[in-house]
């Protein structure tokens, strides 16, 4: 985690300053960093800060327009190609934000109770994966109008869900892969010009061409 240390305000976008330390390790200007789910470029650096321009889609998709001095924020770098992926795959595009209704003890984890928008939820499945606040989980239940995610102690102690309140704005992310099958899903028929022939892929043109 880091924490906001300065927002400046424009008519329609901001410049975000961030205190960070292990996040900043081998950083560069025009790197990448995920603030709450949030991809940012870092636009300066400073020791022990970065700041980032937010543009106007990401003030209103997200819920960064209501950060203040102080806050704390989750920070992700950039996966590289050799690194392990430890969660799903999240580009750090928020498609929308949900509101956190309920948190209650499941034995050692905590249960969170998020309530979303309906185009959001018909791409969330139970056992699926959902970015919350940029935090890679599992979804427990997916119902009409809100998901609930169990959260370890790890996740907890390490992110900010851990002390996030009913009431609390979360920038939500779905699994990519449901955004692509939603949308081919909802695509129209290609039409019988624009179809590809039956004939056209056959056992020999596979053959002179290597395969």
């Amino acid at each position: 985690m880091g924490a906001l240390e300065r927002i400046d305000s424009r008519s329609d976008s901001a410049v975000l300053t961030i205190k960070a330390e292990k996040t900043l390790a081998g950083t560069n200007v025009g790197d990448s960093i995920a603030v709450n789910g949030a991809c940012l470029t870092v636009t300066s650096l400073a020791p022990g800060r970065f700041s980032a321009d937010v543009m106007p889609e990401t003030l209103r998709s997200t819920s960064l327009r209501a950060l203040r001095p102080g806050a704390p924020v989750n920070l992700e770098r950039a996966l590289t190609l050799s690194a392990r992926l430890g969660g799903h795959i999240v580009s750090g595009h928020v498609d929308g934000v949900g509101v956190l209704r309920q948190r209650k003890a499941a034995g050692n984890a905590e249960i969170l109770s998020v309530e979303a928008p309906p185009a959001l939820l018909r791409q969330m499945i139970a056992k699926g994966s959902i970015a919350l606040d940029g935090v890679s989980l599992t979804l427990v239940t997916v119902e009409q109008t809100v998901f609930t995610v169990s959260l370890i102690p790890q996740t907890l102690g390490e992110t900010t869900l851990g002390r996030a309140q009913p009431g609390a704005v979360l920038n939500l992310e779905t699994d990519i892969l449901g955004k692509y099958v939603e949308h081919f899903l909802r695509a129209a028929p290609l039409s019988p010009a624009a179809a590809l022939p039956a004939s056209a892929l056959t056992a020999e043109f596979l053959r002179q061409h290597g395969f």
